[in-house]
């Protein structure tokens, strides 16, 4: 199974045809089933295995997709490199609806998800996420972005909360007030993981919405189900050109400048 692919994608709501021709897989894991099957094809001459978030249907809520699954099923197929789209809603005026969020910091706010590989063991574990985003893929994040003719913004925090359901204003107020840019329901565990892994890994947010509103701002209403769903499907080509025109630009060699501080686990006894 090794060496099937360079690069790795999970969609986001809506994002689940990222490439044409493609090879679907069964990858079983020592976690379980991923969200679906592992799509494997090209995108230039670039290998690139994709895998649907919440499964095809999009069946899978966010607190019960198998992301030890996912992140492991890329990691057996010889993938370094994560690029993990999604939909997030802005908690700043300054970042609004159609603008896309690469983020450098998380925080967590979820509770009872699976979110390592070191269980147990005769040893105990500790991975620094102090830097949990690859640079390398931001910059080309970032860059891509710009040919694509989007806003980005290249750096912000997200802060990822259990779901399903949305914050309260109360909360909303919370953590804008706490200056974290962007909410979603899946960064957290996924790219602790992948950093577990020592695999390198981006988020692009698609900004759908205001989350809860905005503040001094009665016109602009919380979040629904069907205003995201309409608005990223409105947005799917920019994003999937911003991936494709990405892609190439990822450097083929296997390590990354990241990879030191991915490494840098603490072993105790």
């Amino acid at each position: 199974m090794r060496d099937r692919a360079e690069i790795g994608v999970f969609g986001g709501s809506g994002f689940y045809s990222f490439l044409d021709e493609v090879e679907h897989i069964r990858v079983e894991t020592p976690f379980g089933l991923p969200s679906d099957d592992v799509a494997i094809g090209k995108v230039g001459d670039r290998s690139v295995a994709f895998i649907p978030r919440h499964g095809r249907k999009h069946s899978i809520p966010p607190a019960a997709v198998n992301y030890r699954a996912n992140l492991w099923a890329l990691h057996s197929l010889g993938v370094t490199r994560v690029i993990g789209p999604n939909a997030s809603g802005s908690l700043q005026p300054h970042i609004q609806p159609g603008e896309f969020v690469v983020s450098d910091q998380f925080v967590d706010r979820t509770s009872g998800r699976a979110d390592t590989f070191f269980e147990s063991g005769p040893k105990v574990v500790h991975v620094s996420t102090a830097h949990p985003y690859c640079p390398v893929l931001r910059d080309l994040a970032v860059k891509a972005g710009g040919e694509v003719g989007v806003k980005m913004h290249g750096r912000g925090t997200i802060v990822t909360v259990q779901g399903p359901r949305f914050s309260t204003r109360a909360e909303s107020r919370w953590y804008s007030s706490s200056g974290w840019d962007v909410i979603n329901m899946t960064q957290y565990p996924e790219v602790a993981l992948a950093r577990e892994l020592e695999m390198c890994y981006v988020s692009l947010s698609l900004i759908t919405d205001y989350d809860s509103g905005l503040e001094g701002h009665p016109d602009i209403k919380p979040v629904s189900v069907q205003d995201v769903e309409r608005f990223f499907a409105a947005n799917i080509s920019r994003l999937r050109e911003i991936i494709t025109r990405m892609v190439p630009l990822i450097p083929a060699e296997r390590t990354c400048p990241c990879a030191t501080a991915m490494k840098g686990a603490v072993i105790g006894g």
